[in-house]
This record gives C-alpha cells, structure tokens and sequence, in this order.
C-alpha cells in the first residue's frame, strides 16, 4: 500500500466518522427546541434543516488539521478554531472568550492553562470533537491516544478532560479497526487499558459493568449524561451508549439521546464513535435533513 492510500483510508475513515457526529449533534440539538419534544419522544425526527452545534464547528477543524498535516498541529487547531469559531453555536462562555483572544493575537497555551482560576476546564468540548481523530487512527489506537492528548490541550488542560478526549479516540480507533469492530466488551476493555487512571477511567469501568443493562436512563443516572458538562459526566455514558449499538446508528442516537443531559455533545460522541465502522453511517434522510458541513472542509488528505 502506498503512502497516498493509506492517507486516503485514514481521511476517508475520518470524514464518514464526522459526517456522522454532525448528524448525531444536529439532530441533538432539537430536543432544546420545546416544540419538537413530542416528536422526538416517539422516536420521530423532526422537519429540517437541522443546525450543527459547535461539536461539530471544532470536530471540522480537527479534522481540517489532519489532513494537511497527517497527524495534529497545536498551533494550527488552535489558529483554526480561533478563524472559524461563530459565537452563535452554543459554545460556553469561556471558551468564547478564549477563542475571541487568540483572534486577536493570544497565546492559546497561555490562555487554556488559565482557565478556571488555573485548573484548566474539566469540560467535554474536547472529547465531543475528536472521535473523527480515532478513527484516522483505527491501525494505530496508541497513536490515537496520544494526538487526542495533544488536541486537548489546546482548550482544555485539566487532566479529566484530557482523559476524556483520550477516550473517546481510544475508542473510535478501535471500532474503525479495519481487522473488524470489537465486541462491546472488548471496545471498553480496550478503551480502559488505554486511558489512565481518573474519575472518567472509573466511570468506564462502571460502563463496562453495566453493558448487560437494558435500562438506559438507570446506566445515566450512575455514569452521568454530561448535565454537568463535565468529561466524567459525559464520556462514560456516550460511550456505554456507542458499545451496545456497534453498526446501528439510529439505535445509538435514540437511546443516547433519550436520557436526556447535554445530548448535542452525548450523541455527537456516541454517534462519531459508531459513525467510524462499518455499517455505522446514519441513514440518508438523517444526512439530508443535517446541515452540509462547512466548505472550508477538505474533501481529501493533502500533506
């Protein structure tokens, strides 16, 4: 195989797992719109357009950096979420303000290690970005780890959120495997051997205990469903959530989606991680009715 097509795998991999995380965000985001509620209750889509959040703004831009560097290039993520950040798609206040600095000349390592009082944010704006990253990497799951580590820092420096953004990489890494997708069992054991100790290592391991529970909304009231915003809040259930529906994505947006929490960034999680292996491509009238991906996204690798 030559340099160009495996490139091209990893950027065709990459892209299906993005194209399924905005469908997943997007139609995420309804369930804040109090008119759709009782469609969406019954499993109904509602009427699009439906608008990306940005998950899917920052996920494009991380995306946009591996194809032109092959691997991530801190200050490039950072310059390329900074250029195309747009206030009006639900980013927190702080990330806001952070990403108008380096606009306007900041240092983003500065910048990110400041917040919160110096602890870095705790957040899931990193994890909910990256599982386009994993599946770039599905020959390599270490690797993929450790570019998800570096995209992390560039916004988020607490060490949960790090972690966070680990492990969901981790895992599309491993369901993209081009030997096949693991069973659900071996997805989480394979996520939890790579990420290291922390609160949302231990709510994985909570996931892999609960993966014979039916009940999604007494697996969310354990793990968390990312009320809070946080990476231990959020990563443990979506990706509880991803392993009990590998190759089925309608199932993984429903039930992620269903316990509701901050479900854009749940179900682009879960759905970005199912979106990278076979059979997990969100259906076509999904597709049609999400928002196109923005034209400054590359339609192919180019290093």
């Amino acid at each position: 195989m030559t340099a160009d097509s495996s490139l091209d795998r990893r950027f065709t991999r990459a892209l299906a797992s993005l194209r399924g995380l905005s469908v997943g965000d997007a139609l995420g985001s309804q369930y804040f719109v109090p008119a759709n509620y009782p469609l969406l209750k019954r499993h109904e889509p509602p009427a699009g357009p439906w608008q990306w959040t940005d998950d899917t703004e920052m996920a494009c831009s991380v995306l946009a950096v591996l194809a032109r560097h092959a691997r991530i290039d801190q200050d490039e993520l950072a310059q390329s979420f900074a250029r195309h950040h747009d206030f009006d798609r639900g980013y927190g206040p702080a990330v806001n303000r952070m990403l108008r600095l380096i606009r306007e000349g900041g240092d983003w390592r500065q910048l990110a290690a400041g917040l919160f009082n110096g602890q870095g944010s705790w957040g899931n704006g990193a994890a909910m970005r990256i599982a386009p990253l994993g599946a770039w990497y599905a020959d390599d799951p270490e690797q993929a780890t450790h570019q998800a580590e570096i995209s992390a820092y560039t916004t988020h420096q607490h060490r949960e959120a790090v972690v966070g953004t680990m492990a969901v990489a981790a895992a599309a890494a491993l369901v993209a495997d081009p030997a096949g997708p693991p069973t659900p069992e071996a997805l989480l054991d394979g996520v939890i051997a790579l990420v290291p100790r922390s609160a949302v290592g231990a709510g994985l391991r909570r996931a892999r205990d609960m993966l014979d529970y039916g009940d999604a909304a007494t697996v969310a009231a354990v793990l968390g469903s990312g009320r809070r915003t946080s990476a231990h809040d959020t990563v443990p259930f979506a990706l509880w959530s991803a392993a009990r529906a590998l190759g089925d994505f309608e199932r993984v947006f429903w039930t992620t989606a269903g316990v509701g929490g901050d479900v854009d960034t749940t179900c682009a999680i879960a759905c970005g991680v199912v979106a990278a292996g076979p059979g997990g491509a969100p259906p076509a009238a999904w597709r049609e009715q999400t928002e196109e991906l923005p034209d400054w996204v590359p339609t192919t690798a180019h290093p």
